[in-house]
């Protein structure tokens, strides 16, 4: 099953590509860190969030950081009928400009993540689960998309997922089963959680905070 995995994110990374480019213009760093000031309520000063409630943003692809503002921004202009809806981002996102969202994006990205840590007795389970998926109930491996450290490609579009909070981690994965998260690419993320137990996405969002 891994080996089928991976195939399937090879062949699925160019077309995340072509998407991903769009919100790749460059940014400045040393400026997206003045910006980043009202950020940092809630996702820290420096991108590592103290709460679960909220992501932690140092590290992640600027690429993927734009899609995200991005498409809260297009939430707050059509009253969430499109792009990523979340009340308090929209609210953030709304008076971006583009080089507001780059500027911001360059300088989360070039920031050091702390890795949460996940504990001991998740870390046999989520291997298996990540790195192998559930053949039998065709579920892919997140190895295929995310890479063996939980990296991510940021050319492609797939997100570093790895030392973030659990919480957080499995607020997004039920949101992706439910459809209330909808912004991924061709459905992927949904089709995937949709195969996921409750178990599954536990073990997972534990598993994924220590992996890095």
């Amino acid at each position: 099953m891994k080996n089928i995995a991976l195939s399937v994110g090879v062949l699925v990374a160019g077309l995340f590509a072509a998407s991903s480019a769009a919100y790749a213009a460059e940014g400045d760093a040393e400026a997206g860190q003045s910006k980043a000031m009202v950020c940092a309520a809630c996702h820290g000063p420096n991108g590592n969030s103290a709460s679960g409630m909220y992501p932690s943003l140092a590290g992640q692809h600027a690429s993927y950081l734009a899609k995200q503002l991005t498409e809260y921004r297009l939430a707050a202009q059509t009253n969430g009928e499109q792009g990523r809806a979340n009340a308090i981002m929209q609210g953030q996102a709304m008076n971006l400009s583009d080089q507001d969202i780059a500027d911001l994006a360059a300088y989360f990205s070039e920031q050091t993540a702390e890795i949460v840590g996940a504990p001991e007795d998740v870390v046999a389970a989520g291997a298996k689960l990540y790195l192998g998926g559930d053949e039998e109930r065709g579920l892919t491996a997140c190895v295929a998309c995310h890479g063996p450290r939980g990296d991510g490609m940021g050319l492609a579009g797939f997100p570093d997922i790895s030392g973030n909070h659990p919480e957080y981690i499995k607020a997004q994965l039920e949101m992706f089963r439910s459809g209330q998260r909808n912004n991924d690419l061709n459905g992927m993320m949904r089709d995937i959680a949709k195969k996921m137990t409750d178990e599954d996405i536990e073990i997972l969002s534990q598993y994924l905070a220590g992996l890095y």
